[in-house]
């Protein structure tokens, strides 16, 4: 009886007035914060919410890095930026049990330390909210199964009709990935080199790299792509679906390379109960379940997950081992200075 009551006392804390008056100040991306959502939360603690969005992760870090930090007290950091800012202090640790609708998510989502990146010293400081794997979507009137390998982008019975992404990074670990490398993120010098010479071959397999998902709706209507390498996930299968592409979409066996955006408190928040108090409220059916519908992302609930993907094999982003060397090299591919040398 006691355990109940404490329990009810602690449900009535987290829906308490104690942030009247206050305003909740946002940083996060398009599509993670919908006003008619925010205005239910106002509504519920009598409170105003400001958001502000970005449109990169580097738009992100400028207006958190500097005295303008201070304006907001949560944002929305995927698991590789998410490292500078603990290094930087400008988010502080949350305390887990004023966030108790993590329940609501999967057994995968709910152990922080298995994913890299959120935890410091036993200590949390980030809720995974909503993430897109990098899986393979496979055209069913070309391709007459389904891949079950990231090699499949490699396969000359598909050359020239393959899209891939046009990223330095992502295409590295991707290479580390085909390559079977343990860690797609720290490649050694021996270890970069053959994925240089991996990705060379890819290029010379691919029939256009793209940067946009649009990109790639007009590309599969107006040629033979038989495999794309989908940068943008389950986006990505929205869009084409709409378009009335006849496709499918798999995690290949050697998994996916995968981002997950989560929320976090700044240092500087205001009211820490009302930063938490948010969190939580997105972590509601509710609120989650609006993610696929609307944005064609996926979500971390149980109720809101594919069944067919939920076991899947995701190999959450990480910091790499030189960012500017892969950019140089990637560039050197694109142009093909390589061939000349």
């Amino acid at each position: 009886m006691l355990r109940r009551l404490i329990s009810l006392l602690s449900v009535l804390l987290l829906v308490s007035p104690a942030g009247a008056g206050e305003t909740l100040r946002l940083l996060t991306w398009p599509g993670y914060a919908d006003r008619d959502l925010v205005q239910a939360f106002e509504q519920r603690f009598n409170v105003t919410v400001d958001v502000t969005y970005v449109g990169s992760d580097d738009e992100m870090w400028e207006r958190a890095n500097n005295k303008d930090g201070a304006a907001f007290d949560v944002i929305a950091a995927n698991t590789a930026e998410l490292q500078r800012y603990i290094d930087n202090g400008l988010v502080q640790p949350l305390r887990l049990r004023n966030i108790p609708n993590t329940h609501n998510q999967t057994a995968r989502f709910r152990n922080l330390p298995n994913i890299p990146g959120l935890t410091r010293k036993g200590e949390a400081y980030a809720i995974p909210y909503t993430y897109s794997a990098m899986g393979l979507i496979y055209n069913r009137k070309l391709v007459a199964k389904a891949p079950t390998s990231i090699a499949a982008l490699w396969d000359p019975k598909y050359r020239g009709k393959v899209l891939a992404y046009n990223g330095s990074s992502h295409n590295f670990s991707l290479a580390a990935l085909a390559l079977g490398f343990s860690d797609p993120f720290r490649l050694t010098q021996p270890q970069f080199s053959q994925a240089v010479n991996h990705l060379r071959q890819l290029r010379d397999n691919v029939l256009a790299f793209y940067s946009k998902p649009e990109e790639v709706v007009d590309l599969f209507r107006s040629k033979d792509v038989a495999l794309i390498y989908a940068n943008y996930g389950d986006q990505q299968v929205q869009l084409l679906e709409k378009a009335g592409a006849d496709i499918g979409y798999v995690i290949p066996r050697e998994g996916a390379l995968a981002w997950l955006d989560c929320w976090a408190v700044m240092r500087s928040a205001h009211d820490r109960n009302l930063a938490e108090a948010w969190i939580n409220y997105t972590l509601t059916p509710a609120v989650s379940g609006q993610l696929p519908l609307r944005q064609g992302l996926s979500n971390t609930l149980a109720a809101g997950a594919d069944p067919s993907r939920q076991e899947a094999k995701l190999i959450w982003l990480e910091p790499v081992e030189d960012y500017a060397r892969r950019t140089l090299y990637w560039e050197r591919l694109m142009s093909g200075y390589d061939k000349a040398r």
